[in-house]
């Protein structure tokens, strides 16, 4: 019989067929392990807390999230309750009884997953036992002064253990998958195999340890993937250790899987196995209820972005703000890594090429990325004093010229416009113009940098002369701090803020994922990724023509350094050359995407990978499908019948083109037609159909 219920668990129904007809659908549960859960620390938490909901809905009560109790993110984030389920109550008893504090309730996200926490330091006690355990079945050695190391061995013996109580419970019934995200939940996956629990493990990894290290170190990473000596990096970075369970957590998992395809080549090298699914990232998607909702948010916050630069700028505001693009680069503070350093100098470039063709366009660039700095300085602050003080200078000269104006209507007089106002109006305003002269350049960064002399981005920035001069038609502003809406300089969250600009870039080196960028996608904003990013390889497998939906692909991989950085300048000055009208088509189109990464459609890969696990792990029980790999064919954007808003083909041979050009370009595109093809090419979540009887797989055949 086929192991469904038509709701909460409807991603089975004809994948897997069961041959014990006894065995009841509410003994399958699923776990997911991560460091993680409820405890923000990278990307990982947004993975899982997006993917949640998704996850709640397909197995219902019968999921739960496993995590570390840190009570200061416990106290906002969870509600407690008793478990549910008897099973779990009772394995958590027993860890209560011999000392473990174990935490149960809902986790406060969309979804309201169940989770299940573990106090590490009321466990820490066991921790040269666990090591020694350790050692025992591995042969890694865990170094005292690692601290992070150690806790991941005290939170991997405590999953292993809670596994080890639970699965005993049920009579050797395959009711358990268990999901480990990243090295530091892998410790419970390999005592779960050293132990022979009867659990489907799957162990996915976001990123390997070595290849973050390698490519931060400035290393020609991707051309030499087959030439590293990988104990000998790892050794020499003091990393040896988490390498080995990594590795090793990857080799005993029963389906290994990653985020995309550029980390799977890298884990192919890096630990020395491919993986068996790739499982690519997604966001939950909210669509508007009016189809352009998006547009009008992207003009009220560039309106909110526009009067910060007009205090930035006091003094040099000699630049149609109506004419200014406002780029932006985001993430951590990885100058290689994120790209930063290939984007300044392409920004040098785009400057000249703007300046030799005289375009009346300016670009403001920000760079949101998150350093140690002493507080804002003294000059933006002001500017933005300035601003306020000029605004309710022209607030009282108008209230005052209005009441004028207004009784001389009443008496039937057209007023004398000379006399309107007075001597001291005039002086009022001569002192505001006054207030805005200012004998410095407007600052480049917002705030004071604790190492300014070391700056990587400073420095390059003294390098390449982008000192907001009033000849540079590319100004450049770094905000080294998080934004939030109760900033006094910008007063915008995160979201807010990219809604407002029209273009996200991160031409990044390194980035398994690349969460950047698929959000500016899911709001409707262009953006720039790289072919070395996971985004970017997907996007360029789904969709004919990226650059005509806003997705403009770099390719650091197959050029040099140099090319790649002339191809980069290239997107940037196209994009500088559409009109207003293109780029509302432009990202019209770039919110289309949206759909690709819905977590509704994502997470087919992670069905997959759950189903593979069982049939992997109890072949006797559980049969794999023939056609169970999912397949994207269809699932592909085409490319547009009408392109003006593609770079390469809007690009014209002077700046002065005519507006003849853009009507007929115009009159090609039918919105609603696009659309409609579009909405037609997202497929709904795979469905297959049962498997015929008498026809087992080999395991090999299921490999993604």
């Amino acid at each position: 019989m086929p192991l469904a219920r038509s709701l909460s668990m409807t991603s089975l129904n004809g994948l897997l067929q069961c041959e014990d007809e006894d065995l009841p659908v509410e003994d399958l549960l699923l776990f997911e392990i991560s460091w993680e859960v409820t405890n923000k620390v990278g990307g990982i938490y947004t993975v899982i807390q997006t993917k949640a909901k998704t996850t709640a809905d397909e197995w219902g009560e019968n999921y739960f999230l496993i995590g570390p109790y840190f009570e200061q993110n416990v106290k906002t984030q969870v509600e407690f309750s008793e478990p549910p389920n008897p099973a779990v109550k009772k394995a958590m008893d027993t860890m209560k009884s011999q000392g473990c504090q174990v935490f149960f309730g809902r986790w406060l996200i969309e979804g309201s997953p169940y989770v299940l926490l573990f106090d590490i330091g009321s466990a820490a006690w066991n921790l040269d036992k666990w090591k020694g355990e350790f050692w025992e079945v591995s042969n890694i050695g865990i170094p005292f002064h690692d601290r992070e190391a150690n806790d991941a061995v005290i939170f991997g013996s405590l999953t292993a253990w809670f596994l080890k109580e639970l699965s005993s419970q049920f009579d050797d019934k395959p009711n358990i998958i268990a999901h480990f995200h990243e090295w530091q939940a892998g410790v419970g996956l390999i005592l779960s195999r050293s132990q022979k629990l009867p659990v489907a493990t799957i162990f996915t990894t976001h990123a390997t340890l070595l290849g973050r290290y390698l490519c931060a170190a400035s290393i020609d990473f991707y051309n030499n993937l087959d030439q590293f000596d990988i104990d000998k990096e790892a050794g020499e970075r003091q990393i040896y250790h988490r390498y080995c369970m990594e590795r090793a957590s990857v080799h005993c998992a029963h389906v290994f899987t990653t985020v995309s395809q550029i980390t799977a080549t890298e884990a192919e090298h890096m630990l020395k196995k491919s993986p068996d699914v790739v499982t690519p990232n997604g966001l939950n998607i909210k669509k508007f209820s009016a189809m352009h909702e998006f547009q009008n948010l992207h003009s009220m916050y560039k309106a909110r972005i526009q009067e910060f630069i007009r205090g930035h700028f006091y003094g040099h505001l000699d630049f149609d703000l109506d004419k200014t693009l406002f780029f932006f680069i985001a993430g951590r503070y990885e100058f290689s890594n994120k790209g930063a350093d290939m984007f300044l100098e392409a920004l040098s470039r785009l400057n000249f090429l703007l300046r030799v063709h005289k375009a009346d366009v300016t670009v403001i660039v920000f760079f949101i990325m998150p350093a140690k700095t002493n507080n804002f300085n003294v000059e933006t602050l002001k500017g933005q004093a300035v601003r306020k003080q000029l605004w309710d200078t022209a607030q009282s000269v108008k209230e005052k010229f209005g009441r004028k104006l207004y009784n001389a209507l009443l008496k039937g007089e057209i007023p004398d416009l000379n006399k309107i106002l007075d001597r001291d109006d005039i002086s009022i305003m001569k002192r505001a113009i006054f207030s805005t002269q200012r004998h410095s350049l407007p600052p480049v960064t917002t705030h004071n940098m604790i190492d300014d002399s070391n700056d990587p981005i400073l420095n390059t920035i003294r390098r390449i002369g982008l000192f907001n001069n009033r000849t540079d038609r590319v100004k450049v502003i770094l905000h080294p701090e998080f934004l939030s809406s109760t900033s006094p300089l910008l007063p915008l969250d995160y979201e807010e803020f990219v809604r407002g600009c029209h273009l996200g870039v991160f031409p990044s080196y390194y980035e398994p994922w690349g969460y950047t960028p698929a959000e500016c996608t899911v709001m409707g904003i262009p953006s720039v990724t790289t072919n070395l990013s996971g985004f970017g390889c997907f996007m360029q497998e789904h969709v004919a023509d990226p650059e005509a939906y806003g997705i403009y692909i770099v390719d650091r991989r197959f050029r040099s350094p140099d090319e790649s950085c002339n191809q980069l300048t290239q997107f940037l000055y196209g994009f500088c050359q559409q009109n207003r009208r293109q780029r509302i088509i432009q990202r019209n189109r770039t919110e289309r995407l949206s759909d690709l990464l819905d977590w509704k459609y994502l997470g087919r890969y992670y069905m997959h990978a759950r189903h593979l696990a069982l049939s992997r792990t109890f072949p006797d029980k559980f049969e794999m499908e023939p056609s169970a790999p999912p397949k994207t064919e269809g699932f592909r954007f085409p490319r547009p019948s009408s392109v003006p808003p593609s770079p390469s083909v809007s690009q014209h041979s002077s700046p002065h083109h005519s507006e003849a050009e853009d009507e007929d370009e115009d009159e090609r595109y039918d919105e609603d037609e696009e659309a409609e093809r579009d909405r037609q090419n997202i497929k709904s979540p795979f469905s297959l159909g049962a498997l015929p009887q008498g026809k087992k797989k080999q395991h090999g055949e299921y490999r993604n």
